[in-house]
């Protein structure tokens, strides 16, 4: 619940600086008639529409299991953060192409670009204090994971502050092509500069949209826990007294700090069902306790592939 607030506040001091930078991009592309600053206006509204959708997906997710969703709703946040990709690619990527292409094929009236050069100015100063949030939060789970900044970042299940995170360092890439656009059209006198940043801009929102897309439709679809937790989860079952073998092992993300254990367990033939129910409360405890996001572990005492075969083997009830 902690790391939940934790990304409740990246996103919304992302949401904030993003709902005033638009404003801004959005009167000083009028003001310069710069296409690549109106494609940034239209990335920066993208961008604030995500987080809004993103603070939807924390809020919803975090309902309690009940009789109608009795795993909980904790799959929910990937179906907002996959409906945050789509807006990010149709309300910024889409704008942004389409306004470049416009401004190669007919050109445009530039006119003052001091307005344009002090608002990305501004607003490179905000998306850095919110990409640095975002990626403070990162650096610390990546910490607690021992795992590498680059490796969590593209395998973490909080999609919501991996898409801060992205939407940021694109956000940053979009102002200095916005202001390369503005300064070349400005030095050579030819407007396609401009455009040409534009839909450098698109290209760029482009490939974020697919990222997030992607990551939160595999989530969506069910991805297992990372091989390491994996062995470590069936090393701790087969440390616990009566249980022999591990026949099948399956995990689930449900959640940035919600999975899902379930297997298939051989016990000791000479087991008795007191000694059966106790190993698997232990188990149980034990994994918990090594693993506090495991919520959920289902085990199946399951006979071993050469008692199965046996013939004499009593048949299944």
């Amino acid at each position: 619940m902690a790391e939940q607030g934790e990304s409740a506040f990246t996103v919304i001091v992302a949401a904030a600086a993003n709902l005033g930078i638009a404003a801004a991009k959005a009167v000083a592309g009028v003001v310069s008639g710069s296409s690549a600053m109106l494609s940034e206006a239209a990335h920066s509204v993208a961008d604030t529409v995500t987080e809004v959708m993103l603070l939807t997906a924390l809020k919803r997710s975090a309902r309690p299991a009940d009789e109608d969703h009795p795993l909980g709703y904790a799959n929910e946040r990937y179906v907002w953060a996959l409906l945050a990709s789509v807006a990010t690619f149709v309300g910024g990527a889409v704008f942004s192409l389409y306004d470049g292409i416009r401004t190669l094929a007919y050109g445009e009236e530039l006119g003052d670009p001091l307005v344009s050069y002090v608002v990305l100015a501004v607003a490179f100063v905000l998306e850095g204090f919110s990409l640095r949030t975002a990626v403070r939060q990162v650096r610390g789970e990546a910490e607690r994971a021992r795992t590498p900044f680059a490796r969590y970042l593209r395998r973490t299940p909080d999609t919501t502050v991996k898409a801060v995170v992205m939407e940021d360092s694109a956000a940053l890439s979009g102002l200095m092509l916005a202001a390369g656009g503005l300064l070349g059209s400005e030095l050579t006198g030819w407007d396609g500069w401009d455009g040409i940043a534009s839909i450098l801009i698109g290209v760029l929102l482009v490939y974020v949209a697919w990222v997030l897309g992607r990551s939160n439709a595999e989530l969506l679809i069910g991805r297992p826990l990372p091989v390491p937790m994996r062995e470590g989860i069936r090393a701790e079952l087969l440390s616990v007294p009566h249980i022999v073998d591990v026949l099948e092992l399956t995990t689930l993300i449900q959640g940035p700090d919600e999975f899902l254990v379930a297997a298939k367990v051989d016990f000791r033939d000479v087991a008795s069902a007191a000694q059966v129910e106790w190993a698997c409360e232990e188990a149980e405890e034990q994994i918990r306790e090594r693993f506090p996001a495991v919520r959920r572990v289902y085990l199946d005492p399951t006979p071993g592939l050469g008692r199965a075969r046996q013939p004499d083997a009593p048949p299944a009830p």
